[in-house]
């Protein structure tokens, strides 16, 4: 079932996603080769809690599986809901984090795919691509388009580039639950699907890999990487369906303002290509 929220809802929802983008720039400048990602779980699980807030993730159950931590940690070919350990930080790692609270009785749930270092140019392609993607589906989150522009708005973008997207996993509705309907996948065809209306929350969140769409999941039940083992990237925000232009609930500006993306760095690396 799903439910349109009212303005109240709303801003109680803007106000968590504003913690998880904190939280996400807590974590941001913690990432150096060395760190390891139970040292950035334990500093966003103390962040998130200084702010009267719960981890959303940490206990989340599918099955008989429940989630041990307070982010997704997920390196290079890892896609999505990576567990974090003890694996130390490299130079030229990718690293996507999931982050979700929950705040005065709402969900906030955004991603952002960080570089360790400097990465390489493939991967730095790769996040812009992601990035761009997420706000291609985002533009066309707007009262009388349907599910399927979101999807296939991401999907032209990436595909046309080479990349693969990740069928098996998709965005979602949000609100007093972490996970609502619908579905948002990131792909499909325009005009298909279930219309979108003023008040709908969703979590776009684009998945793509370098390669192979197709994925594998690991024995812990939870980290998917992709197939061939080239690397992913993952980017998501919270957005709310309205007339003529979606309402971004969530921001990356936090975490721009503490750390240089790596959808940033290829667009300098584009930039010195173009005037050598």
């Amino acid at each position: 079932m799903i439910h349109l929220k009212s303005q109240r809802e709303i801003e109680r929802m803007r106000a968590s996603a504003d913690l998880v983008g904190r939280t996400l720039a807590e974590v941001a400048r913690r990432i150096e080769p060395g760190v390891t990602l139970n040292e950035l779980d334990r500093a966003a699980e103390a962040f998130i809690r200084t702010h009267d807030a719960e981890p959303a993730f940490k206990g989340y159950q599918v099955g008989q599986n429940v989630f041990p931590g307070t982010l997704c940690t997920s390196v290079n070919e890892a896609v999505v809901h990576g567990i974090p350990d003890e694996y130390a930080l490299q130079e030229g790692d990718v690293l996507s984090v999931d982050c979700g609270v929950k705040l005065d009785g709402y969900y906030g749930d955004s991603a952002f795919t960080f570089a360790v270092g400097t990465p390489s140019a493939e991967d730095a392609a790769l996040c812009r691509r992601t990035y761009e993607a997420l706000h291609r589906g985002i533009e066309q989150a707007v009262s009388g388009n349907r599910v399927g522009d979101i999807g296939h708005a991401v999907q032209t973008h990436c595909e046309s580039a080479g990349y693969g997207i990740v069928r098996d996993l998709v965005g979602h509705g949000i609100g007093e639950e972490l996970h609502e309907d619908p579905q948002v996948p990131n792909f499909g065809q325009p005009g298909r699907g279930r219309r979108l209306k003023p008040g709908l929350a969703l979590c776009i969140e684009p998945m793509v890999n370098r390669g192979t769409p197709d994925v594998t999941t690991d024995a812990d039940g939870w980290t998917i990487r992709a197939a061939d083992g080239k690397t992913s990237a993952h980017y998501e925000h919270m957005v709310v369906v309205r007339d003529g232009e979606a309402d971004i609930l969530s921001t990356f500006d936090y975490i721009e303002d503490v750390t240089r993306p790596p959808y940033a760095l290829d667009a300098l690396t584009q930039e010195s290509t173009a005037n050598g």
